[in-house]
């Protein structure tokens, strides 16, 4: 039995984000937009069928990635990056960071990093001074930790909406946590990783209409950013 906490994550989020500013866990509330994020690609199977719906609908999203997969899979990895999609960091496995040392963790980030420019066929100098968004594998982190990332030049991207898709509770579930919970400048994290990522283009094929039809714009993470007071001072 897998053990499911949706409920959680709305409660979790609003005891969170104020004890924690440096992260981004949402955009303008004043604004009819939402940010839609993926985590734990790129996979050679559901990506490509994620970007093909992507492209349908004419969204463009934000996908936080492992280093890993993307040095498995980096045809796919450049047809994220060629459709114009945010790019963002998970590490280069999916370890939770507080189980890594300082060093570990960094050098996760810079391999990751070092991935997607071999990858995307990008300068690695680039790379390291824009592709620095970085959301932690399962939300986990140190506190203390927030303030080292950003000395690193990393910036920290929460989430304000977990549906928890990758317990895989099925289509119909996953629309209805999303569409309960979203708000004016949600974080909305799904997954096109081997968790969550067998469901999520059908997901996101039936939540993008319905969400359009309910006033929201799609942006991407760094309109967020651009929102962000701490943000623009750093």
């Amino acid at each position: 039995m897998t053990w499911q906490f949706a409920w959680l994550y709305p409660h979790l989020y609003r005891w969170l984000a104020p004890r924690f500013p440096l992260g981004l866990w949402q955009g303008d509330p004043s604004r009819r937009e939402i940010a839609l994020t993926f985590d734990d690609g790129p996979h050679p199977d559901y990506t490509p069928e994620l970007l093909q719906v992507l492209d349908r609908h004419q969204v463009t999203a934000s996908f936080f990635w492992l280093g890993g997969w993307v040095d498995r899979v980096p045809q796919v990895a450049r047809q994220v990056w060629q459709r114009g999609h945010w790019l963002g960091l998970h590490g280069y496995t999916h370890r939770a960071f507080p189980t890594l040392s300082a060093t570990e963790l960094h050098q996760s980030l810079q391999r990751t990093q070092g991935a997607i420019a071999r990858a995307c066929q990008l300068d690695p100098d680039w790379v390291r001074q824009n592709v620095r968004d970085v959301r932690p594998p399962t939300g986990l982190f140190w506190p203390g930790t927030l303030p080292q990332w950003i000395d690193w030049g990393y910036r920290p991207v929460m989430w304000s909406v977990v549906p928890e898709d990758w317990t895989l509770p099925g289509v119909d579930v996953v629309e209805r946590r999303s569409l309960a919970q979203v708000q004016n400048g949600s974080l909305l994290v799904l997954h096109d990783g081997p968790c969550g990522g067998r469901d999520v283009a059908a997901t996101v094929d039936r939540l993008i209409p319905q969400l359009r039809d309910r006033g929201w714009d799609f942006v991407t993470v760094d309109r967020f950013w651009s929102q962000n007071h701490w943000a623009q001072h750093n």
